[in-house]
């Protein structure tokens, strides 16, 4: 081993990685390893933006330019492809990155030891808390509702282990707490001060049995393609607006043209939407709430939408219904859709768009295409999280002959 090596790349937990296999925490490309463990900065290593960066679990790549976390997202979705021998037909698209203070959901824990409280991401690979005093990636309104929180949990008296989880709705944020219940009179006028004072869209309260109305002057959504649709507590949603627009875009461009289409793993309709502009959509999901807000919702448009409330890992569609589709749209879960995924490649369907949170599972799911007779057309990177490994993609894969 030399006495200082160049570091070359960014390994997938974040690291900087050397020719010879050597890592070093907060490393950039360009900088030097030496035998002692420091690093000598070099042309793409940023002084990270947050007081946080190295305890916040949050964010793993603060220390890197604009330039390494693009070439980080390029890289993590093409050595994805490229380990499953996946090559698209077109050049791998520019990530398309998100900006800082654009992180629309998030889930935040407080918690108070006798003192006063803390309100937080974990550090990384721990449960110790850091209390933020600053966030570079939530949108300002939700970081400002955190910082009416902790207050508000300084007040308390008890031990508490509180989660929350913050979403930015049409109506401002929206707000779920779980293991958490004001005691009396004076926390619930407190509890319905911080609502009133801090504008919140809604406040909702988990006692272990699901959410529970405290706080909604009127009711909460989140519009897609135009829609309003009724957002239950703690739903799910693209993690930013310029995330959410670049994978829509894609599905949008990629199906052109296509007759009848499916929106697999639906959710609340962030694709099957703003589909039904152009399109017949089947939507089908397993999230009982989810399936019955999007129905309601494009029947209240007047949209072709047929939304089928079903579980696909059990129930996924089978090649006789989806030879009545011209394309299909799917959006997974981290680990993927291998079931509806080999239900897919032994089907007709033309053009199959895949979006991914997770580019080692859509690889493995991408071999099972490419092995029944799909191409894969074309690949597009998205980070929406900012500063972090977790890399999204746009995929198109469409049917040989």
């Amino acid at each position: 081993m030399t006495d200082s090596e160049l570091i070359l790349r960014i390994a997938a937990k974040g690291d900087g990685i050397t020719a010879t296999g050597r890592h070093s925490s907060r490393a950039a490309p360009g900088d030097t390893l030496h035998a002692d463990g420091t690093v000598t900065p070099g042309p793409h290593h940023a002084v990270p933006p947050c007081r946080h960066f190295g305890t916040c679990g949050g964010c793993q790549m603060q220390h890197v330019d604009e330039e390494m976390l693009i070439q980080f997202a390029y890289d993590r979705v093409a050595n994805a492809a490229e380990g499953q021998g996946l090559v698209p037909g077109k050049k791998i698209a520019a990530p398309a990155m998100s900006p800082p203070y654009s992180r629309r959901r998030a889930s935040l824990k407080a918690v108070n030891g006798g003192g006063s409280a803390a309100l937080g991401f974990n550090e990384a690979g721990t449960h110790r808390l850091v209390d933020l005093k600053e966030c570079h990636v939530l949108h300002p309104a939700l970081f400002a509702a955190a910082v009416q929180f902790r207050r508000y949990f300084s007040k308390l008296k008890r031990k508490f282990a509180i989660g929350l989880e913050l979403s930015l709705v049409d109506q401002g944020v929206d707000c779920l707490l779980s293991g958490f219940s004001p005691e009396g009179l004076a926390q619930t006028e407190d509890l319905l001060d911080l609502c009133r004072d801090a504008g919140l869209a809604r406040l909702s309260l988990d006692h272990g049995y699901g959410p529970e109305g405290f706080w909604e002057p009127e009711p909460v959504t989140m519009s897609f393609g135009g829609v309003a649709v009724s957002f239950p507590p703690g739903a799910f949603m693209q993690a930013t607006l310029e995330g959410e627009t670049a994978l829509v875009g894609a599905a949008r461009e990629w199906l052109s043209g296509c007759g009848a289409v499916a929106d697999l793993f639906a959710g609340l309709g962030t694709f099957a939407l703003p589909l039904a502009k152009d399109h017949r959509v089947i939507a089908a999901e397993g999230d009982r709430a989810a399936i019955l807000a999007l129905k309601t919702a494009a029947g209240r448009a007047l949209l072709p939408v047929e939304a089928q409330h079903r579980d696909l890992f059990r129930n996924p569609l089978r090649p006789e219904e989806l030879a009545l589709l011209d394309g299909v749209v799917l959006d997974p879960p981290r680990a993927g859709a291998r079931s509806q995924v080999e239900q897919l490649a032994a089907s007709s369907v033309k053009r199959i768009v895949y979006i991914s949170c997770n580019p080692s599972s859509w690889s493995r799911d991408g071999a099972l295409l490419t092995a029944a007779g799909y191409e894969l057309a074309e690949l597009r990177p998205v980070g929406q999280f900012r500063w972090s490994t977790h890399v999204e993609l746009a995929s198109l894969f469409v049917k040989r002959g």
